[in-house]
Parts: structure tokens; C-alpha cells; sequence
């Protein structure tokens, strides 16, 4: 991937993760440029396929790109940062993440987003005024 491309990324995503929005300074691991549609489905190396990913969304994430939502039981598409608005889908609820469309929910569920070790830490940083990440 050349240095354009991963500037692009980091400046578009305004240095959070583009999934659970942690915010890179906040985070005690390296952040990652995930393919939106992994390499191995055929996704390419292009603007509109990559996101900034934290290690923990990008390492339950790996190659998926469906997911099932927990309320309905139907095989969704997962959240796609660079063609969707994070705010059409999802919401915060103090420190849990909620989904409001059965893209976000799968989302939420593959990525474990909403796992205890990670609301805590976000109710945490919450907690020191740190979080959520302001627009």
C-alpha cells in the first residue's frame, strides 16, 4: 500500500477507528488499515476500500464481510466505512454501542465491539472525559 493511501486513510478516519471510533491516542495498540472487502474476496488497494481499524475491530473482523444480526437472524453486509455514515447506523448508550439497522447490529456483533473488557475501558475513558470522540 503507498504512504498516499495510508495518509488518505488516517486523515478521513480523523485518527479513530472507522468501526468503534476509539480514538488512535487512546488506544494502546497499533492501528491497522483494514480492507473494507478483504484481499482474498478480491477487494482492492483503493481509497474506497480501506478503513482505520484498531487492532481489536480489525482482529475479529479479519476477512468477513456479512455477519448475521442478532434480531432478525438474516445474513447482513457489515458496516462499510468509506460508502456509509457511522451515524446512520449506529448510536452510543453511555458506553455500549447500539445498532440502529441490521447492518450495524451484525456489525457490532462480529467486531465484538460491545465485549465487558471494552465498555469498561470505554466507560472508563468516559468516565476522564475522554470519550466518545468528538466530531
Amino acid at each position: 500500500m503507498n504512504e498516499s493511501l495510508r495518509q488518505l486513510a488516517w486523515q478521513r478516519a480523523a485518527e479513530r477507528c472507522e468501526y468503534c471510533q476509539m480514538p488512535h491516542d487512546l488506544d494502546m495498540l497499533p492501528f491497522q488499515i483494514d480492507h473494507v472487502i478483504a484481499r482474498k474476496h478480491h477487494g482492492a488497494t483503493s481509497e474506497d476500500n480501506l478503513a482505520l481499524s484498531c487492532e481489536l475491530c480489525n482482529s475479529h473482523k479479519g476477512p468477513n464481510i456479512a455477519g448475521i444480526d442478532p434480531t432478525t437472524g438474516e445474513t447482513v453486509p457489515l458496516f462499510h466505512p468509506s460508502s456509509e455514515a457511522w451515524k446512520d447506523h449506529f448510536q452510543w448508550d453511555g458506553a455500549t454501542l447500539k445498532g440502529q439497522t441490521p447492518t450495524a447490529r451484525a456489525t457490532i456483533d462480529v467486531l465484538a465491539i460491545n465485549l465487558p473488557l471494552r465498555v469498561e475501558l470505554r466507560q472508563n475513558l468516559i468516565d476522564e472525559g475522554a470519550f466518545p470522540a468528538s466530531d
